[in-house]
């Protein structure tokens, strides 16, 4: 996953909203968000090569979600998968401060990763690389493949195109699609230095990124109104952003859980 967008508490009928791109390798086996068959209380996508999940949602309203970190001279893999932080959190009733700190703990076992974890009730954000667990207070917030907020380009344009869909009431579906199928490369004066090539700078720049062998895998929109509906769409791609299948979920949070 290399792009959330996250609104708490910055709308008046939708205490959560989440979009998110999920960036990965085009060969790595992957299957669509659905509620998980050994936990039907989970929804969320599978990554069949490490058994875990890049972004999902209980029926307890608990949500989790997680990107790399983009860094040179790092390996980008480590002993245990990174999407095993958020399949876990899904499925575990741990209180969410007390699991972002036992995940602190053992950070050094997996490569550089951000992590939202929430609960229904609040939002928590925490890397391995720099930033300890913390609360998020109301707010919008953007993350790539770096810590929180960093201002990439894309972060920083998606977090202001979703600030005007708000202050403009124009939050559909469809906008926030929008936002997530942008294909613009950054200019060259405003591209990180994460240790690859120029050229993939230039591509991995893009909200929407579409490369030979990698690129946007799937957008993920969560809709989660103050009565504690859910509503969870999930577009799958196969050749750029007007070419998906797309699979819609929709479920009542328990009462207190409605992130308002």
């Amino acid at each position: 996953m290399c792009l959330i967008i996250v609104a708490l508490q910055q709308h008046p009928e939708f205490p959560l909203i989440v979009a998110a791109n999920r960036d990965e390798f085009l060969i790595r086996p992957t299957r669509p968000a659905a509620f998980w068959p050994e936990n039907p209380e989970l929804l969320a996508g599978r990554d069949l090569q490490g058994g875990g999940t890049w972004l999902g949602m209980s029926r307890q309203g608990r949500f989790a979600a997680v990107t790399n970190v983009r860094e040179k001279h790092r390996p980008m893999h480590g002993q245990r998968s990174r999407g095993w932080l958020t399949s876990e959190f899904l499925a575990n009733g741990t209180d969410t401060p007390a699991f972002a700190r036992n995940v602190q703990q053992q950070g050094e076992e997996f490569a550089g990763f951000n992590l939202f974890l929430g609960d229904g009730r609040e939002l928590w954000y925490l890397s391995n690389r720099g930033a300890t667990p913390r609360r998020l207070t109301p707010g919008l917030y953007g993350l790539s493949n770096h810590l929180l907020d960093t201002p990439w380009p894309k972060v920083a344009e998606s977090k202001e195109q979703l600030t005007k869909l708000l202050t403009e009431d124009r939050l559909t579906t469809d906008n926030l699609f929008e936002l997530l199928a942008d294909t613009t490369l950054a200019p060259d004066e405003q591209l990180p230095d994460t240790g690859v090539s120029l050229e993939w700078e230039r591509l991995l720049s893009a909200r929407f990124i579409k490369a030979p062998d990698y690129g946007t895998r799937c957008s993920t929109v969560i809709l989660v109104d103050r009565t504690g509906q859910v509503r969870f769409w999930e577009r799958s791609f196969e050749n750029g952003p007007l070419h998906f299948q797309e699979v819609e979920y929709s479920f009542k949070l328990p009462e207190g859980r409605a992130w308002a």
